[in-house]
């Protein structure tokens, strides 16, 4: 059986077929737009009322599953090149019209928030019908362009007993009776009686874990979820996302944003040539809310436009040390007008000032790189220091417009004894990471990687503006419906 994407590409044909999907609508009790998930086009399905029982009529609602059965012919009307003349139709499960009502699958406008109370349904509209599709695309794509580039995907714990960006941001894993944990001489509670007899978390990457494969295959990748128990309320953070992080032995910083930008430009391009149609639905739907904003808080490119952009042009790289200098002297920082001020060498970017070298600054993609040791994890490439001794390491973020950043990454260190520094000044265990250290033992070299957020790159591609709206359920403080 075909599906209706591909049949609105077939041409007319004397020869029957079957066409199963949900009904969108049915007027004058002859034309159904019929839907089955693979197309945001419906198909026109034409009946002839007169040859059809007013009991199965009654049942052609929205919602409602059929299987019409007919011939493939070119289309009298406006707005389809085909439909299909509807010689037997099979109601295959009713959907109660009042019922429809109080459901966002009624033909009416919702507000993004609605639809979210609704996740298990909000699919089986446009908007999101369009976001999923794409995002199943660059699922795709991620794994085309890493294979292509001859990686091998590594598949990392989702459970660990190791903190790779040393936050303690991370959600514990355990069998033992909260009501009752077993204790141990002190008092606290004894992990060893629990299941993996240790402190064990969801993983908040698979960085360190693939660093190791890295060592033994020369270039990896995972993509997979990650978590952070952080209470952010944002437009751009979830408790539970994916992330595509590769890792590759023998390539220095400069080789890993080059990878970074030729893989996001991939990516990006992928989804515009194979999701042509979902992403002109999506560019329309800008263009209709951007109707109701300001014209200062409009997109300056149409979603197409914008996405063309980011592959004709190369990303901007930047120092940190450069980027302070830029902010420090903005309009914005000298009228006071960030939330955060920049008032020194050493501050940690926010978002404010992420988007404003990115949208208002560079006009483009910028790459940051070299940022304070003291504001970055512990295991990115330590630099040595500058001329006025100030300590760098050879991490870099990408930021983009309406995002912020959306990939970070470094150059990992793969110096031994530079390592367990760190880790002795930043308090982290040599017990717990005794294996990502002694990795530094056995032929260290030259290694880097990112972390490229997944979520926040469906939103760019989509044009959404809410990270919530581009994952099917989304984790969030106070928030694990569904």
């Amino acid at each position: 059986m075909k599906r209706i994407a591909v049949i609105l590409k077939s041409e007319p044909s004397m020869v029957e077929m079957t066409v199963k999907g949900w009904v969108r609508s049915f007027r004058n009790d002859r034309f159904i737009a019929l839907n089955d998930g693979s197309t945001i086009h419906n198909l026109q399905a034409v009946i002839k009322p007169e040859d059809q029982e007013r009991d199965i009529l009654d049942k052609i609602t929205v919602a409602a599953a059929v299987a019409v059965t007919g011939l493939l012919v070119e289309s009298e009307g406006s707005g389809q090149r085909v439909e299909i003349q509807v010689t037997k139709i099979e109601i295959l499960a009713t959907a109660d019209p009042e019922e429809v009502k109080k459901t966002i699958l009624s033909p009416k406008k919702h507000k993004l928030e609605t639809l979210r109370e609704q996740a298990h349904l909000r699919v089986r509209t446009n908007t999101f019908g369009a976001v999923m599709r794409v995002r199943a695309a660059l699922s795709f794509a991620v794994h085309k362009y890493f294979q292509e580039q001859g990686f091998y995907q590594a598949h990392t714990p989702i459970i660990t007993g190791s903190d790779a960006e040393g936050a303690g941001e991370m959600f514990r894993i355990s069998t033992l009776d909260p009501k009752n944990p077993p204790l141990d001489e002190e008092g606290n509670i004894d992990y060893k009686q629990d299941f993996f007899e240790k402190e064990s978390n969801l993983t908040v990457s698979g960085q360190l874990e693939a660093e190791t494969y890295a060592m033994g295959l020369g270039q990896v990748y995972t993509f997979g979820p990650t978590f952070r128990a952080e209470n952010s309320n944002t437009s751009r953070h979830l408790a539970e996302f994916w992330m595509i992080e590769p890792e590759v032995a023998f390539n220095d910083l400069d080789a890993n944003m080059d990878l970074a930008e030729d893989c996001i430009k991939y990516l990006v391009s992928y989804a515009l040539k194979n999701c042509a149609d979902d992403i002109e639905f999506l560019e329309n739907r800008l263009e209709e809310e951007d109707k109701s904003k300001p014209m200062l808080e409009r997109s300056p490119m149409a979603l197409r436009e914008k996405l063309e952009f980011i592959g004709k042009n190369n990303f901007k790289r930047v120092s940190y040390t450069e980027a302070i200098d830029i902010l420090r002297n903005s309009k914005p920082n000298k009228k006071k007008k960030f939330k955060y001020p920049i008032e020194e060498w050493g501050t940690d970017l926010q978002s404010e000032h992420e988007r404003y070298l990115v949208e208002k600054h560079f006009e483009c993609p910028v790459i940051l790189f070299d940022y304070p040791a003291k504001i970055k994890a512990f295991y990115m490439r330590l630099n040595d220091p500058d001329k006025e001794g100030r300590e760098t390491v050879r991490a870099m973020d990408i930021l983009f417009p309406g995002i912020g950043e959306i990939a970070g990454g470094s150059q990992r260190e793969e110096r031994y004894d530079v390592l367990k520094g760190k880790m002795d000044t930043m308090g982290i265990p040599e017990e717990e990471l005794w294996w990502y250290l002694e990795l530094r033992k056995y032929g260290s070299v030259v290694h880097s990687g990112f972390g490229l957020g997944f979520e926040r790159l469906v939103m760019f591609v989509t044009g959404m503006g809410n990270v919530r709206d581009v994952i099917p359920y989304p984790r969030t403080p106070g928030n694990a419906a569904f």
